[in-house]
């Protein structure tokens, strides 16, 4: 243990210093092409522990990056040094009274904001497309924009006030008088070097000028100079240097943004036009007219997604030299709306396009179009050949010059052999994107690359005087092109003020400001063929907010590096060493494989998939054995762990229920059920429906005094008129899923068929709807029939069958509902959000939780990833929340022993609310 790590041991609570080998790999990735393994992770969740840290840095010479959620591109989040990560003791918000000002934690993720803020018609002013991953503090550090937000509503413009720690450990409280006052008095001659350098800027006239025409697009390369010509006062002006910093200057505490307006109106027209240059003319037009966002889209970026549902089908016929725009407009109403349309059109009139231009309000089709326009990225990154990396540059240039300059991109992407390159942007700011995929294990295709950015600089730097980084941050990537950007004075201030406030020069080194001339070829990130499952992953960690072991040991995108570095090592015959002693427990153990973060990978990844076929090769001799011998005598099994719930509720009776926890190693919860049973087979009248309750069901029973969950929905189906038929032999059916999970894919697929076939039988062929408990159980049976039997989910066919034949007495509530894995992965959301809102007026979606972490199996297995994944649910449910509801039993399971409150099936709510009688549904 080197003497840095004991300091920072000493300094921090324990799990907050990361010294494994692997997860010290896992965070030497981010978005971008380069990886530099950090010496140490650490995790800071308060600023006396940012200050410890920067203490202990000044005092062994070492580096610090901070880092909040790893999405940017350019390099900017990695370190060989110490990598601190923004802790979720940071992820704080407060809304002004009248909504116009939210104060923000740096690990507060911008969607969440976003969400918060729309019951108040409010946004944040930023909008990068990882809005959905991408956290507060790396969003103001690198000013990121986006598609609507412009030049006018980024993180520069929209700042209202903000907390800094300088790499001294002072802090400044730009909204606090008493903070300001202090600072003054103790940091003066930073502040009088800062107003030195102001009037130096302005004095010299070309300069200053030079400086504003540079911001009027879009541009992150280097500091924001712009600070020094926009604002006097030194503290402004530091607090506005702070924006596009990239953690280089400070640390960023907390963010104040002036929110912005979220019109609820909104039309979008997508514009064929003959060639780019009409393309980009039109732009010119419509740059003064009430317009939000235009998105240009040369033709290959249109060839990449053409063939994607919902889009014009003359598409495909477009001519070669044809490109498009993606036009928005919003507006308060629906008839100030219209008046945007129309100026909009009459701004177009007279401009050749391959159709005439036609806006659509159509919320459906309008997603349908940015879809598709987000796709463009990922489309070039799925087709990439593997061991390829995914490169997406964004330049700007002056808005009359953006054809000439976007002719000549494609010149240059063609001249030098990037012939899959795709380009698209944000027409309104100049700003272009472009796609290209390159080999960093070729010497040769390196040397490519470094040519290609040579004449890719000089063109956007001496042809346009553009932006060479317009929105992703100057970072490593460009580093050693900011001052052929901005010219040796300029330079000279921007290394004036990295002194002033970082003299020691430890926060983030070589980002932004660096003198190798070949920094940007250095440390690049190697991506090894590893798994077909997975080699299409760009690394991009859009899942990461969406997985339940995320912070606990790996996130998808984690697990991937780790499993690309370990196949290289196979291939390389190298030996495994820790990382393959801690990869089982971190990325399988640990993993609900719960599929959600294919909901939010560009390119569709179930890293889930990964999980379950690593699991199933691990598998092996008396353990592979006896799973399948589980697997196909379910009804043994059943019988076995009815039994031994029993026998537990005996223990717990006895000894109590936290003990019973202490000695299973948190296998057994508070509140456990009771063991469960298959409904009895019934006659009667009614509709026939075929309702197959599921292994979970016959297993796991009521907690407390409740009804059987498969007597409560039989009870439902017959109060609906319907006449149940339970499947023959139901005890020994099963979809699969429990071997599925284990990565016994072939074993499962038998399970399932043998379900299959008595189905068939139940269903008269298909005739009769089938109706699952278990939305796990349902998703995977609706995959595996692919059609050719109606299989429901509860939830499904009481919004679509139930609701109508049944009347509701609706309750006041509250009552949480919890949207599992499988109802967000199976799009089923909004039928059971109507369900639970058609029983109970206020319904409590808990912010922060998404997969529980049980995982089937897993709650009771490693019961730390279901603790982990709940962890928010406590501070989002009101006390006057007495009970839950969900689709999956397990599930529930967790949600009742994290919560303390009953968690059960959606179908006792249905229930209680439809008797005769009155009844609460808790």
């Amino acid at each position: 243990m080197t003497p840095l790590i004991s300091a920072l041991q000493a300094a921090l609570p324990d799990g907050q210093v990361i010294t494994d080998d692997l997860r010290r790999l896992a965070y030497g990735t981010d978005a971008s092409f380069y990886r530099l393994i950090p010496s140490v992770v650490v995790v800071l969740q308060d600023e006396a522990q940012v200050r410890e840290v920067l203490r202990i840095a000044q005092a062994h010479t070492t580096p610090v990056t901070f880092r909040a959620a790893g999405t940017s591109l350019s390099g900017q989040a990695v370190t060989d040094g110490i990598l601190a990560l923004v802790g979720e003791g940071f992820a704080t918000y407060a809304l002004s009274p009248d909504a116009g000002v939210v104060r923000l934690g740096p690990c507060m993720v911008g969607g969440e904001v976003n969400r918060r803020l729309a019951p108040h018609g409010r946004k944040i002013g930023p909008d990068p497309a990882s809005i959905g991953a991408a956290r507060i503090g790396g969003i103001a550090a690198n000013n990121a924009s986006g598609m609507c937000c412009g030049t006018a509503q980024n993180s520069y413009r929209t700042l209202a006030g903000l907390r800094l720690m300088l790499a001294d450990g002072t802090v400044l409280d730009t909204e606090d008088a008493t903070s300001v006052t202090a600072f003054r008095q103790s940091h003066a001659a930073l502040l009088d070097g800062l107003a030195a350098l102001a009037r130096e800027t302005q004095a010299d006239v070309a300069l200053a000028e030079r400086i504003r025409r540079k911001f009027r697009i879009k541009n992150t390369t280097g500091y924001s100079l712009n600070a020094l010509v926009d604002f006097e006062d030194p503290v402004d002006i530091l607090a506005h240097l702070m924006i596009g910093s990239e953690g280089t200057l400070g640390f960023l505490s907390r963010i104040s943004y002036r929110t912005v307006v979220e019109d609820p109106c909104k039309a979008s027209a997508l514009v064929f036009f003959p060639d780019i240059r009409t393309a980009c003319e039109a732009v010119v037009r419509l740059k003064s007219q009430p317009v939000s966002a235009v998105e240009l889209l040369d033709r290959p970026a249109l060839h990449s997604v053409e063939n994607k549902p919902g889009l014009p089908a003359g598409l495909r016929a477009l001519g070669e030299e044809a490109a498009a725009l993606l036009i928005e407009v919003r507006a308060g109403d629906a008839a100030r709306l219209a008046e945007h349309i129309d100026a909009v059109e009459q701004a177009l009139a007279g401009v050749p396009t391959v159709e005439p231009v036609a806006f659509s309000t159509d919320a459906s089709l309008c997603e349908t179009y940015w879809k598709v326009r987000k796709g463009t990225f990922p489309a070039v990154g799925a087709m990439r050949r593997t061991g390829t990396t995914v490169l997406i540059e964004d330049v700007a240039f002056p808005l009359p010059r953006l054809a000439d300059a976007t002719l000549e991109l494609q010149a240059l992407l063609r001249h030098h052999g990037y012939h899959e390159a795709i380009i698209f942007g944000h027409a309104l700011e100049g700003n272009l994107h472009f796609v290209i995929t390159q080999d960093f294990g070729d010497p040769a295709e390196i040397d490519r690359y470094a040519r290609f950015m040579d004449a890719l600089c000089n063109m956007v730097v001496h042809t346009y005087d553009g932006s060479l980084k317009a929105e992703h941050g100057t970072g490593r990537n460009m580093a050693p092109f900011v001052e052929l950007e901005w010219g040796a004075a300029a330079m000279g201030l921007m290394r004036r003020i990295k002194a002033l406030c970082d003299p020691a020069g430890l926060l983030n080194p070589g980002v932004i400001l660096n003198d190798d001339p070949q920094a940007h070829l250095q440390h690049l990130k190697p991506m090894p063929a590893a798994d077909d499952l997975v080699d299409r992953c760009i690394e991009c960690g859009f899942c990461e907010p969406l997985c339940p072991s995320f912070r606990l040991t790996l996130s998808p995108r984690q697990r991937i590096t780790s499993v690309r570095e370990l196949a290289r090592r196979a291939d390389a015959g190298e030996p495994a060493g820790s990382l393959g002693d801690d990869y089982p427990y971190m990325g399988l153990d640990t993993c609900a494989a719960c599929g959600l973060c294919a909901t939010a990978c560009p390119v569709g990844i179930d890293t889930g998939a990964l999980t379950r076929r690593l699991r199933g090769q691990r598998l092996e001799g008396v353990a592979r054995t006896a799973t399948v011998w589980a697997g196909e005598h379910i009804g043994v099994l059943a019988g076995v762990a009815r039994t031994g719930l029993r026998a537990g509720h005996a223990v717990s009776a006895v000894v109590g229920d936290a003990a019973m926890s202490r000695l299973s190693a948190g296998r057994w919860k508070s509140g456990m059920p009771h063991p469960g049973r298959a409904p009895l087979q019934r006659g009667g009248a009614g509709d026939p429906v075929v309702y197959f309750p599921t292994c979970g069901t016959r297993i796991f029973g009521p907690t407390g005094q409740d009804a059987q969950q498969a007597d409560v929905i039989d009870t439902l189906l017959r109060r609906a008129g319907y006449r149940p038929i339970v499947p023959e032999g139901v005890e020994r059916l099963c979809c699969g899923q429990m071997l599925a999970s284990k990565g016994l894919a072939e074993e499962a697929e038998t399970m399932a068929q043998r379900l299959e076939e008595a189905l068939h039988t139940a269903s008269d062929g298909g005739r009769i709807p089938i109706v699952m408990d278990a939305s796990a159980c349902t998703v995977r049976m609706q995959q595996h029939l692919a059609g050719r039997l109606p299989v429901y989910d509860f939830h499904e066919f009481a919004h679509d069958a139930l609701l109508p034949r049944l009347m509701v007495t609706r309750q006041p509530g509250p009552v949480a509902l919890h949207l599992n894995c499988s109802v967000r992965r199976a799009g089923s959301e909004a039928r059971l959000r109507a369900l639970v809102q058609a029983c109970v007026e206020e319904v409590i979606e808990p912010a922060g939780v998404t997969c529980c972490g049980f995982g089937g199996d897993r709650g009771f297995a490693v019961p730390e990833l279901n603790h982990h994944a709940l962890r928010h649910v406590h501070e989002a449910l009101p006390a006057a929340c007495a009970c839950g509801v969900s689709t999956n039993r397990t599930c529930e399971i967790g949600l009742t022993a994290e919560t303390g409150r009953p968690y059960r099936s959606v179908a006792y709510l249905l229930e209680a609310c439809t008797r005769k009688e009155d009844a609460m549904p808790c």
